[in-house]
């Protein structure tokens, strides 16, 4: 299999819903600061990956085809809230397989105010297993569904764990801070803990507003090549992809009666635990991790999925400042989903650049000091899960 290196990263500002460009001007800007980044031209790459949710077909076509008409293919992708690492996925494998020598990723995605809901109603939806279950567990029917779905997987760690709302907040408080020094980012106030548990209630006892992410606009991408292209060209091999691995979901994820398992706890510890088998690393080797944090609650759940603390153990792990600078393992220092925003499409590649200047040492403000191995982990449910390992050097 060949070395597969991140030679360019380009991010755009997320904004508002309706605050910033049509989804096709943001494709197109990201996927040029990737090649500017990289110090290539578009007529060198070979295939394209382009990533989004709320859009009709071939928008990864309209957003390129404003960077260039080679006739290259253009593959567009759709995996939910995977679906940025998704399209990653994707570029890796035809890397390191031999298929391509250079591939562009693109993710974008231009989203309408409010929660996330269906747009197809004359068909059954995906989600009916997961409703179904959600239904039977928490209950809550009048609460959108992805409040429901996160909420009721926080409220099964307080129950079984006596886990605080409080370490809930803190995890906003914490992306807040980071986002501070993310120019990128939608939300750059910082906010105190008190602040986030005396923000709105939106599930009495379990959530308030602060603890979700906002929907938001924008677009990321990243250009992927081989070893012998960048040595070619000239292009830069500072950063590598170590490892990845792609999960679904298995009949656990509904027979379980665990809210934790059906919003991807199982999703998320196998994938890591094949990243981990294949890089030869384990979560004591990480410097710093950007993860799925569309919820406060999925944060948390995830540090143990991810084995960055033992099952249980997540609220100590905060507590003690194990998440932060200073502590074991930076989580989100670009602010995460809660603070940078969560533009569906474009989250994997947003997750994508920060790692990747993390390990460049080119982070400015947010630089998490000596980064040499980073994670990455992005969930979307329906259900798909992704890791990524990088490496510097």
């Amino acid at each position: 299999m060949n070395k597969v290196y991140i030679s360019g990263v380009g991010m755009i500002p997320f904004a508002k819903p309706g605050a910033g460009s049509p989804y096709h001007e943001m494709g197109a800007q990201a996927a040029r600061r990737a090649l500017d980044d990289a110090g290539l031209s578009y007529d060198l790459v070979e295939q394209a990956y382009a990533g989004y949710v709320y859009g009709d077909s071939t928008s990864g076509q309209k957003a390129l085809y404003a960077v260039g008409m080679t006739g290259i293919p253009i593959v567009n992708v759709n995996n939910n809230c995977s679906t940025g690492s998704t399209a990653l996925f994707l570029g890796r494998q035809a890397i390191a397989s031999g298929a391509a020598e250079c591939v562009l990723v693109l993710g974008f995605e231009q989203m309408s105010p409010g929660a996330l809901g269906s747009v197809f109603t004359d068909r059954p939806t995906p989600f009916h297993d997961f409703d179904a279950v959600t239904d039977r567990l928490v209950g809550m029917p009048g609460i959108p569904l992805a409040l429901r779905y996160f909420g009721g997987a926080g409220l099964a760690h307080m129950d079984k764990y006596g886990t605080p709302l409080a370490a809930f907040a803190r995890i906003r408080a914490k992306a807040s801070r980071h986002a501070v020094n993310n120019p990128l980012a939608l939300f750059r106030k910082e906010v105190s803990t008190q602040d986030v548990l005396d923000a709105p209630e939106i599930w009495p006892g379990v959530m308030t507003r602060l603890m979700a992410c906002p929907p938001t606009c924008g677009a990321a991408a990243a250009l992927l090549v081989s070893e012998e292209f960048a040595k070619r060209h000239g292009l830069r091999r500072d950063v590598h992809i170590a490892a990845q691995a792609m999960t679904t979901d298995r009949r656990g994820t509904f027979d379980s009666g665990d809210m934790m398992r059906l919003v991807g706890y199982d999703m998320s510890r196998a994938a890591a635990q094949k990243v981990y088998e294949q890089s030869g690393l384990g979560p004591e080797d990480l410097d710093v991790v950007e993860l799925h944090d569309c919820f406060a609650h999925n944060e948390l759940i995830t540090y143990e999925a991810l084995g960055l603390c033992p099952e249980g153990g997540a609220d100590k792990f905060i507590l003690e400042g194990d998440n932060t600078y200073g502590g074991r393992v930076v989580t989100n220092p670009s602010g995460g989903l809660l603070s940078k925003g969560h533009p569906l499409g474009a989250t994997g590649l947003a997750q994508c650049y920060e790692l990747t200047h993390q390990l460049r040492g080119s982070a400015d403000a947010r630089q998490v000091a000596g980064a040499r191995v980073a994670l990455q982990h992005n969930l979307g449910l329906g259900g798909a899960c992704v890791v990524t390992m990088y490496r510097n050097g």
